[in-house]
């Protein structure tokens, strides 16, 4: 009776249903899998986010507008930075929604988008839900180089039903961040191939130390206009730290004659589904006016969890931390967790210390497990300080 484009049954995943019940029985627990950040005590001061809030109450008038209310566009605008325009943005109420609403304007049904492996676990099912297909083109780790976006993977795996490419940087969760010479590389393949191309920058403002944050991508690559219709997926879940807050927003840029029909088609989209908030959209501008103190807390926690680890990880011989150049997680390659899952059950089991294993994110192979940096520092060096005992 229900729809092919669901999954055969909902039954949580063995990792998951553990959790549940040791959570359910009491027993102690180190997680080091949350990357909510109101859930580990970084959050707005509460002045702070009744100023942003308005306290006068909600609107008194109902204006829906497909693409959002001026003054949240323009703030999200000048945040994107130079040479983008609020006319190029729309408002959703999150970035999943964003990618729903790309794969409803450039697919139909068994068209297919490319996107990198591993990668986030909600991707394949947005694209089921939208009756897409989401074919995965590889990111390669190279010693001293990071993780790399494999050009000639990608290339191979663009059949002739593919319709737009996603990519992620910093990407979640290996952290890896676009160089301009990949940035450029992909504007040029997409252009040349006629697809669209998204990126999700949700974690830009999280470069790790010493590295800049990277431009927007509604800017260009290599400060040139993209050359290829592009679509910059961002929002105040990850910008402010603020996932109740529901507003995101896509921001369309490229070749005049492409841009002006996905606008077109955006509205009527976002015009069908109604508006964001009218609160969180007047709440947007002084929330992003104001990020900077949030920001800066994620940053210190993000960083301090990680150069911590890093300094274990030179006296490992079982284990190897792969650094990210942005992003909140950590990623370890593990020798001896071929089994990622029964290694991970057996971890929350015996030492009540939950990770989240690679094979959830498509690691091209087995041995990897994620971290959440986000994680206070307290309980962030004790699991990992159980986590390292059974390795050793």
């Amino acid at each position: 009776m229900l729809s092919s484009r669901l999954p055969p049954d909902f039954a949580p995943n063995r990792l998951a249903a553990a959790l549940a019940a040791r959570r359910a029985a009491g027993l102690p627990l180190l997680d080091l899998t949350v990357t909510n950040p109101t859930a580990v005590g970084l959050r707005w001061p509460a002045a702070a986010l009744r100023r942003a809030w308005r306290p006068r109450g909600a609107p008194s008038a109902y204006d829906p507008q497909p693409r959002g209310l001026p003054a949240a566009r323009a703030a999200v605008a000048a945040y994107c930075g130079p040479g983008v325009t609020a006319d190029m943005v729309h408002l959703t109420p999150g970035t999943s929604d964003g990618y729903a609403y790309l794969f409803k304007l450039l697919t139909n049904p068994d068209d297919e988008i490319l996107a990198p492996a591993p990668s986030y676990p909600l991707l394949p099912a947005l694209a089921d839900l939208e009756a897409a297909r989401l074919v995965p083109y590889p990111l390669s780790w190279r010693e001293g180089h990071g993780w790399r976006c494999d050009l000639a993977a990608l290339a191979a795996a663009a059949g002739p039903r593919a319709r737009a490419v996603v990519a992620v940087s910093p990407h979640n969760p290996t952290g890896a961040v676009l160089s301009r010479e990949e940035r450029a590389a992909l504007d040029d393949f997409c252009a040349a191939r006629g697809l669209a191309l998204i990126v999700d920058e949700v974690f830009r403002d999280y470069p790790a130390p010493a590295n800049p944050a990277p431009p927007s991508a509604a800017a260009g690559a290599d400060g040139r206009p993209p050359r290829a219709l592009t679509f910059a997926l961002s929002g105040l879940s990850k910008v402010c730290a603020l996932p109740q807050a529901k507003l995101s927003w896509i921001v369309t840029t490229g070749p005049a004659d492409a841009t002006a029909p996905a606008r077109a088609g955006l509205d009527f989209i976002c015009d069908a589904y109604l508006s964001v908030s009218a609160a969180a959209q007047e709440a947007a501008p002084a929330l992003l006016a104001a990020r900077g103190a949030i920001q800066a807390r994620v940053r210190a926690r993000v960083d301090a969890n990680e150069s911590w680890l890093a300094a274990r990880a030179t006296r490992a011989g079982a284990w190897r931390l792969l650094m990210r150049a942005g992003g909140w997680c950590a990623v370890l390659e593990v020798w001896n967790a071929e089994d990622e899952e029964e290694w991970c059950l057996s971890l929350l089991a015996e030492a009540g210390v939950a990770v989240h294993p690679g094979f959830f994110y498509d690691f091209p192979r087995r041995g990897h497990v994620v971290l959440s940096l986000l994680t206070p520092q307290r309980i962030f060096r004790a699991g990992v300080a159980r986590l390292l005992a059974r390795l050793r």
